[in-house]
C-alpha cells in the first residue's frame, strides 16, 4: 500500500446539515482572485438542476461531475468558496482540494515506493528451469505457497475465469509487461487521474506532464506500485517470470493513483461507480485516500475547514462504495502499513500530507478510533493485515480486533531471527523494464544491478520482477482469492456479461475457508529489525499486542486466506 496505509472499524456517515454559526465558520487560505479546486458533495435528494445553482450561486465552475453519487470537482475563484457552499442547502460537503498551479521546467524525477526501502541484503540468484507445471520463478513465491496457489493447489483445482473482472484501483498498469499483458482487458481501462506536476509550494508533485493534457494512458504506469498489485493477482502462467493468485482472470486497469503515490477523492468515487457499471467483480484498493490518513468528523485539534473536509471524504467515498456494493462489486482493502491498532487512540502527525494551500504542514493530532481511514474502513470493505515467510503477521503491518478481516502474505524482509532485511522474505511481481532503465537500475547488458531486481526469460522475451512489502502487496493475494470465488461460484450476468455473485457471500467464503491463526503467546510482540544507514545497522522496535480467539483476532482477522480451500467447498 501507498506510505502508510488505513484504518479500521466502519464508517458512520451522518447527514447533519453543513451549518455553523458565525463564530465558527470555516478558516478561508485561498487569496482573492487566486484559482483553486474544491470537490463538492451533493446533498441526497436533491437534483441535479438545484444542486449546479447552487455551485454557481457562490462562484463555482463545475468542471468534473459523477452524477452516480453526487461528487463534482468545481474550480473558482471565490476566497470565501467553503463558507458560502455550506450555506446552500443544496450541498452537503466540501473539501479543498489544490491551487492550481505551473508546470516546472525540471525533469521528472523516480518515483519509488515506499515498501522498497525497508532495505535489502546481499544478491538474490536467478532461478534457472521451471520445476514441472511451473513458471521459472516459482521457487521464490513462498506468498504463494503459504495460501496453496500453486500447480499442486488452487491452479489445478480453479485457475480462474477469464470473465472474471478484477479492477485494479491504483496507480496505473503496464499492460505492456509480458506477464501482464495476456490477461490485461485495455478495452475496459480507464484513467481517472490527471497528472499535477507540482504541489501549492511549487514543490514537484508527479513532475512534467508526459502526454497531452496530463493524462497517461490506460497502459501505463510511473509509479510501479499498480503493476506489482495487478501482476500479484493475475500474472498468467505462461513460462515466463511468476503466476499470480487467480492466473486466468481479466485485469482491468481503473486508474485512481497519481504518479507521486497520491491518491484523491474525486478519482476514487469515479473509480469505483465505473466498476460497478462496466460489471467489475472484485477491486483492490491498497492505498488510503490523501490528505488525511485519519478522517476525523470533529477532532478539536483541526480547523472548521478541515473538519469538513474529513466529512466530506467520509461521506463520498462511503456513498461511492455503496454504490459498487449494491452492484455486485467485492471491496478489498490494505489494513496499512502504521504498525499499530486501529482500534485504539493513535497519534498521527503525518496529516494532512498533502499541502491544498501553500505553506501547509502535517502537524501532530491525537486521533480516536471514531476517526476513519478511507477506504479501508469504509462499510462493506474487507481490510486485509500482511504475513510473512514464517506466518507471523508482518512487524510493518498495522492491525485490530474487530477491524482485520482476514490476512495475507504481503512480506517481510526483516522475519528472520538477525532481524536484517532480505529481498527474498519480500513479495516478487512484475515491474516496468522502462522504470528499471529510468532509475538506472540495470547493467549495460540488461541485468540488474539492485538486490530487489530480477529478470526472467523465455526466449528472446525479458521481463524485470521487484521485491517489495506492505499490506499493498497483501491486499492483491486477498483480491486473487476472491476472484477464484467468483470464478467457481459465480453465476451469468444477464445486464453486464461475465459472471457475478453476491459480495457478500465472497467475504464469508474468504473468512470461512481462511487457515485460522492464534495471537502469538505471550500476546504482546516485541518486533526487532535492524536498517542499514549509512553503512551502519541500526536497530529498531515496536511493541503489538494482539486480541482476540484463534477464530478471530487483531493480527490475523478470521485468519489467513487460502486459494486452494476457497474453491474446494
Amino acid at each position: 500500500m501507498r506510505r502508510a496505509l488505513i484504518s479500521a472499524a466502519c464508517a458512520v456517515v451522518t447527514t447533519t446539515p453543513l451549518v455553523y454559526p458565525a463564530s465558527a465558520a470555516p478558516s478561508e487560505p485561498q487569496k482573492k482572485g487566486e484559482l483553486s479546486e474544491y470537490v463538492v458533495l451533493y446533498r441526497e435528494g436533491v437534483s441535479l438542476g438545484r444542486a449546479h445553482a447552487a455551485v454557481k450561486a457562490v462562484g463555482g465552475s463545475i468542471v468534473h461531475e459523477n452524477k452516480d453519487v453526487g461528487v463534482a470537482t468545481v474550480r473558482t475563484r471565490n476566497p470565501a468558496f467553503v463558507t458560502d457552499a455550506t450555506a446552500q442547502r443544496a450541498l452537503d460537503g466540501v473539501a479543498h482540494n489544490r491551487v492550481i498551479g505551473e508546470a516546472p521546467k525540471a525533469p521528472k524525477k523516480a518515483a519509488t515506493a515506499v515498501e522498497r526501502t525497508a532495505g535489502t541484503q546481499g544478491k538474490v540468484a536467478p532461478t534457472g528451469k521451471p520445476t514441472k507445471d511451473a513458471d521459472p520463478l516459482a521457487d521464490l513465491q513462498w506468498d504463494m505457497k503459504q495460501i496453496h496457489a500453486t500447480t499442486t493447489g488452487s491452479y489445478k483445482t480453479e485457475p480462474g475465469d477469464k470473465r472474471v473482472l478484477v479492477g485494479v484501483l491504483d496507480t496505473g498498469v503496464d499492460g505492456n509487461h509480458p506477464d501482464v499483458k495476456p490477461n490485461f482487458n485495455k478495452k475496459l481501462s480507464r484513467n481517472f487521474t490527471t497528472d499535477i506536476p507540482t504541489d501549492a509550494d511549487g514543490n514537484e508533485l508527479d513532475g512534467p506532464c508526459e502526454f497531452k493534457s496530463c493524462v497517461d494512458p490506460v497502459d501505463w504506469d510511473d509509479n510501479d506500485h499498480g503493476t506489482h498489485v495487478a501482476s500479484t493477482i493475475a500474472s498468467p502462467r505462461n513460462g515466463l517470470g511468476m503466476a499470480g493468485v487467480a492466473p486466468k482472470v481479466s485485469l482491468v486497469n481503473i486508474r485512481v493513483g497519481q504518479d507521486s503515490g497520491q491518491f484523491y477523492l474525486q478519482p476514487t468515487v469515479d473509480g469505483l461507480t465505473y466498476a460497478a457499471k462496466i460489471g467489475v467483480d472484485v477491486v483492490n484498493m491498497s492505498y488510503y485516500i490523501d490528505p488525511w490518513l485519519w478522517n476525523c468528523a470533529n477532532n478539536p485539534a483541526d480547523k472548521p475547514a478541515d473538519q469538513l473536509e474529513q466529512r466530506t471524504i467520509i461521506k463520498a467515498t462511503q456513498r461511492a462504495l455503496d454504490f459498487a456494493h449494491e452492484r455486485g462489486v467485492t471491496l478489498v482493502s490494505a489494513a496499512g502499513n502504521d504498525l499499530v491498532d486501529y482500534t485504539k487512540t493513535n497519534v498521527d502527525d503525518t496529516s494532512p500530507d498533502f499541502p491544498s494551500v501553500p505553506g501547509e504542514k502535517p502537524y501532530e493530532r491525537t486521533v480516536p478510533a471514531s476517526c476513519v481511514s478511507m477506504p479501508s474502513e469504509g462499510d462493506h470493505v474487507i481490510p486485509i493485515s500482511a504475513t510473512g515467510p514464517s506466518g507471523r503477521k508482518s512487524y510493518y503491518s498495522s492491525f485490530g480486533n474487530g477491524y482485520v478481516a482476514v490476512a495475507a502474505p504481503g512480506g517481510d524482509k526483516v522475519d528472520a531471527p538477525d532481524g536484517k532485511p532480505d529481498d527474498r522474505r519480500g513479495i516478487w511481481a512484475a515491474y516496468p523494464a522502462r522504470l528499471a532503465k529510468e532509475r538506472d537500475e540495470l547493467n549495460a547488458d540488461g541485468t540488474p544491478k539492485v538486490s530487489y531486481l530480477i529478470r526472467s526469460c523465455n526466449g528472446a522475451k525479458c521481463a524485470y520482477y521487484q521485491s517489495i512489502q506492505g499490506t499493498s502487496m497483501a491486499s492483491p493475494h486477498a483480491v486473487g482469492v476472491a476472484a477464484l470465488i467468483v470464478s467457481k461460484y459465480g453465476r451469468p450476468d444477464r445486464k453486464r456479461g461475465g459472471l457475478t455473485l453476491d459480495p457478500s457471500f465472497v467475504e464469508r467464503v474468504l473468512r470461512g475457508t481462511a487457515t485460522a491463526k492464534p495471537c502469538p503467546s505471550p500476546n504482546t510482540v516485541q518486533y526487532v529489525w535492524y536498517r542499514l544507514t549509512d553503512g551502519e545497522w541500526v536497530k529498531h522496535t515496536s511493541t503489538q499486542t494482539c486480541e482476540g480467539s484463534k477464530e478471530r483476532n487483531g493480527f490475523f482477522g478470521n485468519g489467513i486466506v487460502d486459494a486452494l480451500h476457497a474453491v474446494q467447498r
